[in-house]
């Protein structure tokens, strides 16, 4: 089976969502798929064994004139007119130069004939999506990949907001549920929530969830930061926290554990590793009376968070605080091929947490102080007995992995 993959970006350490592409693009490989890769990173790189096409950007353009012209504009003003600019047209001067570029680089392809195009992106881009709508020849193989709700309109709260260019956006991704063969999606949940915005995606969704994929590398040949002793009891927060996931309540827990146990504070961390977030300035402040939290400075390389990970006692997955979280968070997979436990923070209705399960016993909401506590301490005594904490759980191992995702592909009917 042939699939020509159509991506924003493979550059891994440029957000989750090109991490979580590549992790998919490489399990596609290694399941026996035959691929060619057309992506839009704006730089040359490979990956082992699969032929990987860089698009150009298109830079002699009335489009592209604008949108220079524009960003220039918004320098010396100060002024931001892309709001403006999308509720008139619905997208930027940027967006649609860029999806002119990806769709005459798909149009140079010769010799390779699909027998799927899977458009893969990154945040609120779809610009591959975009390019696939204007190419039909193509709509009957296309596998459209939806890794979050569109527009922001869709999300749920307290993500939600009603954008520039709600309507034009909307009708944008009526389309592509409406041209695309299949809709995949990397939750269950998300699949459902999103049928109640584009009920014309029924009895096209297909869950591909994001992948495990173990890299030749050995990973414990990676140093890890001089701050992070492997042999303490980590307690490991990897990824942005952006505004709607709060730690404050964790760090209160983690705190009041402390107390309770005064012998752990020689040896017991939470780590913050990522970019900046509106929380930092009370992290900040509670690292001048509490050592034992640490805050990166920055992002870190990928290597290097995900040898932390390896080597933490837990891992921790931090959700919104809402009704529901119908994400399945790009570092789900990581966790889970570290096969150590983690300490779940969200809403009763989430994706990690019906993928671990209604019996899994280190769940608990954003907010429940004394059930964090209390899952805190009990990991921190199963340590104690074995320093070395597994969560074994070849179910999702499997779920997570090329297996898996061939038997889904091949599944599919034409």
């Amino acid at each position: 089976m042939r699939i020509l993959v159509v991506v924003d970006s493979i550059n891994i350490e440029d957000s989750s969502g090109s991490k979580a592409n590549v992790a998919l693009i490489r399990n596609l490989k290694k399941a026996g798929f035959e691929l060619l890769v057309y992506h839009y990173s704006r730089k040359k790189i490979n990956l082992d064994g699969i032929a990987c096409v860089s698009i150009k950007e298109i830079k002699f353009s009335f489009l592209y004139f604008l949108s220079r012209t524009q960003r220039e504009i918004s320098k010396i003003t100060k002024i931001n007119s892309n709001p403006k600019i999308e509720s008139l047209f619905g997208f930027s001067f940027t967006f649609f130069n860029d999806v002119k570029s990806i769709k005459k680089g798909l149009m140079n392809i010769q010799n390779f004939q699909p027998d799927w195009v899977l458009t893969l992106s990154i945040a609120s881009s779809f610009r591959p999506h975009k390019a696939l709508l204007g190419l039909p020849q193509w709509h009957s193989k296309w596998l459209a990949y939806v890794h979050d709700p569109y527009p922001m309109h869709s999300y749920p709260r307290p993500y939600d907001w009603v954008e520039p260019g709600h309507q034009f956006k909307r009708d944008f991704f009526w389309q592509i549920t409406e041209k695309s063969k299949y809709v995949l999606y990397p939750s269950k949940i998300l699949s459902e929530w999103m049928g109640g915005y584009y009920y014309n995606q029924y009895g096209k969704e297909i869950i591909i969830p994001h992948q495990i994929f173990n890299e030749n590398k050995d990973i414990d040949s990676i140093l890890v930061p001089t701050f992070f002793n492997p042999n303490d009891f980590n307690i490991l927060h990897a990824g942005s926290m952006m505004d709607a996931r709060n730690p404050i309540t964790l760090v209160v827990a983690f705190e009041l554990f402390l107390a309770q146990n005064p012998d752990a504070k020689s040896h017991a961390k939470l780590l913050f590793i990522g970019n900046k977030s509106s929380f930092d300035t009370f992290i900040r402040d509670k690292q001048k009376t509490l050592s034992q939290v640490f805050r990166s400075d920055d992002y870190l390389p990928f290597q290097e968070v995900m040898a932390m990970q390896e080597a933490a006692a837990v891992n921790v997955i931090l959700e919104a605080i809402g009704p529901i979280s119908p994400f399945l968070p790009g570092k789900f997979p990581h966790c889970i091929q570290t096969q150590k436990p983690i300490l779940l923070l969200g809403p009763y209705y989430s994706e990690s947490k019906r993928l671990l399960g209604e019996e899994y016993p280190y769940w608990s909401e954003v907010n429940d102080i004394e059930k964090i506590q209390s899952h805190i301490n009990k990991l921190y005594q199963s340590w104690l007995e074995n320093k070395n904490l597994i969560m074994n759980r070849p179910d999702l191992m499997y779920y997570l992995s090329p297996k898996y995702l061939r038997k889904t592909l091949i599944e599919l009917k034409p």
